[in-house]
């Protein structure tokens, strides 16, 4: 789950879209040098929390490589940062989707135009004949997979195939929000590179940007200050009511596996309504919540193996009821319940 599958009151650009970085500047460095190397690796596991900027920084890249086809040139071996102007041909193209020299893998929808969960084997498949194929311009083919976390199982094993003999010229820049889940094969056929929550300052910036908003705003910098170095969340806690919510979601979910039925009810009712905003406040409250328990059980050694186990089998049960309250509008106090019952049982 995330701001961007529950719709927010504030729908930020998509990052094929966001020309702008803030911060990530030791890791735009990473990959810059392994570009003018001339040896750049030709996969990349780009990890880290939700909203930070991994999408943004992956397209930065792509757009880097596809007008800059030789890492050698002096312009490449000038450049300070992968930054292109807005103006090049090749950012407009990104930006309309439609450079030929790029493919991006992520859900889409389905013959009912409801948003699929996973990303499928066909659609993973397009890399064969997407880097097999005549090349329709010259130079690099970048791949960008939004997310890997989110590959079936199926697809998972067709995206190893490719990256296991990978073409020459290729570069494929895998993004994933829990990189110790992604499987060890394609763990290891990647080179790592984590990225950290950003600073409130970045992301202050950031969201200003996004929501049209001025830096010295009082609700931007209250966002912010809550959003734990993510933009996305920062955009889903404009407004008090959101971050309100937010801030009553997070306190009853540290007290799992307790569960008051009262409380439950005060905050179904604040969750009532059509608010959109609000209701992208919950779910990125519980996703957030869960994402640190399973990141805290990884970096256990003496993790509880069946407790990890009941709570990603439940994260994945959540985000499914919270795709479907959003997209059939359906009544969100059952939701609510629903979502503390499988947790607390997840827990004990």
């Amino acid at each position: 789950m995330s701001a961007r599958q529950v719709e927010a009151s504030i729908e930020p650009k998509h990052p094929r879209e966001t020309l702008s970085l803030y911060g990530h500047r030791e890791a735009e460095r990473a990959l810059l040098n392994a570009y003018r190397s001339g040896r750049i690796p030709h996969a990349w596991l780009i990890g880290g929390a939700q909203g930070i900027g991994k999408a943004t920084l992956a397209y930065r890249m792509a757009r880097f490589a596809l007008a800059h086809r030789d890492p050698l040139a002096p312009e490449v071996q000038r450049a300070d940062t992968l930054e292109l102007d807005p103006s090049h041909p090749v950012a407009r193209h990104v930006a309309a989707g439609a450079h030929g020299g790029l493919l991006t893998l992520e859900r889409t929808l389905n013959d009912k135009g409801v948003m699929r969960t996973v990303i499928t084997v066909d659609e993973t498949r397009e890399t064969i004949s997407f880097f097999g194929s005549t090349a329709a311009v010259e130079g690099w083919r970048v791949c960008i997979v939004d997310t890997v976390d989110e590959l079936n199982a199926n697809a998972a094993n067709a995206l190893l195939k490719v990256l296991e003999e990978p073409p020459r010229q290729s570069l494929f820049l895998l993004i994933s929000h829990a990189p110790a889940r992604v499987l060890p094969t394609i763990q290891s056929r990647c080179r790592k590179l984590p990225l950290r929550p950003l600073a409130t300052g970045d992301v202050i910036h950031a969201a200003a940007e996004a929501a049209q908003r001025q830096i010295d705003d009082p609700a931007l910098a209250e966002a912010a200050a809550a959003a734990e170095g993510s933009v996305a969340r920062a955009l889903t806690l404009l407004g008090g009511d959101a971050l309100k919510l937010h801030q009553r979601t997070a306190a009853l979910l540290n007290t799992l596996p307790r569960v008051d039925p009262r409380e439950l009810h005060v905050l179904g009712d604040a969750l009532g309504g059509s608010d959109r905003a609000v209701l992208a406040a919950f779910v990125d409250s519980v996703d957030r919540w869960i994402a640190e328990r399973l990141r805290a059980d990884d970096a256990n050694a003496n993790a509880n193996l069946p407790r990890l186990a009941r709570l990603a089998e439940v994260w994945e049960k959540i985000s499914r009821a919270a795709r479907d309250t959003a997209e059939y509008n359906l009544e969100r106090k059952p939701l609510v319940f629903s979502v503390f019952g499988l947790l607390a049982e997840a827990l004990r």
